[in-house]
């Protein structure tokens, strides 16, 4: 099995990723990679106290979606087991999920419950399309689920190549809900399984230039899905928002098309 660890200038917060991957069950069959997202704090220096782990250092800020295709092309196992850099896995949660792909050959992905500090389900379900709206999920049997957080899933490699990529007109968003409707569309299943878990930190709060991308990325997945028209709309509605709720920053971003990386559509 492969991890694919995405992190940007959160330094303490990777160490603590990586500590606990280093102590899972699973460890001795496990490649570690992370891909360092142009972080300027220092992060690089943490990969000196992990030597097992496989370190892919970008220039700049890729966004989150071209950072994953990285790291699941450098993987050399059959699951890729993509987390974000505030998450820490439980000992057994990654071989609880490698088992349920296992067993279930109708699953092209799985994924734990995300739970906080407490070891209370944290916010992780979401809808089709995406709203940025998420609710927790309940503890209990493994359960078909239609779009989770993309924090912590357990992707079969296969179904990523057969789409060939995860589509990179998604910038630091979208990327999670891309995949889940592809695997809708192969009329395959996303399968929560609560008997692992993993804490997720989470963010209440982003940056102007995260919520036009999460905007932007939005209108992509409408006109993907939902024709040319529903992309437009949902443009259009991408410079209104912010416009109305008088978010300058957002809107700013919106209007020039900027991405992430700091290109342009």
């Amino acid at each position: 099995m492969s991890v694919v660890v995405v992190s940007r200038n959160r330094a303490a917060i990777l160490r603590r990723c990586l500590e606990s991957i280093e102590a899972s069950d699973a460890r001795a069959t496990l490649q570690a990679i992370v891909v360092d997202n142009g972080s300027t704090d220092g992060s690089a220096q943490v990969g000196d106290d992990f030597p097992n782990v496989q370190f892919i250092r970008l220039p700049k800020n890729f966004g989150l979606t071209k950072a994953l295709n990285l790291g699941w092309r450098a993987a050399d196992a059959e699951y890729v087991f993509f987390l974000h850099d505030d998450t820490e896995v439980r000992p057994a949660t990654v071989g609880i999920l490698a088992g349920a792909l296992d067993t279930h050959a109708d699953a092209a992905a799985v994924c734990p419950l995300l739970v906080d500090g407490l070891g209370n389900p944290a916010p992780q379900l979401g809808s089709l399309p995406p709203t940025g709206v998420w609710r927790p999920a309940t503890p209990g049997a493994p359960v078909a689920v239609e779009f989770p957080r993309g924090a912590a899933l357990m992707v079969r490699v296969y179904f990523i190549k057969a789409i060939r990529q995860i589509d990179e007109r998604y910038g630091q968003f979208g990327s999670d809900a891309d995949l889940a409707a592809e695997i809708r569309r192969a009329s395959r299943k996303i399968l929560l399984v609560p008997a692992a878990s993993v804490r997720h930190e989470g963010r209440s709060s982003y940056s102007a230039l995260e919520g036009a991308d999460f905007l932007s990325s939005r209108a992509v997945f409408l006109g993907k899905y939902q024709g040319f028209g529903a992309g437009i709309q949902a443009r259009l509605a991408a410079v209104l928002g912010p416009l109305a709720g008088l978010r300058l920053g957002e809107l700013k971003y919106t209007i020039a098309g900027q991405k992430i990386d700091g290109t342009q559509e």
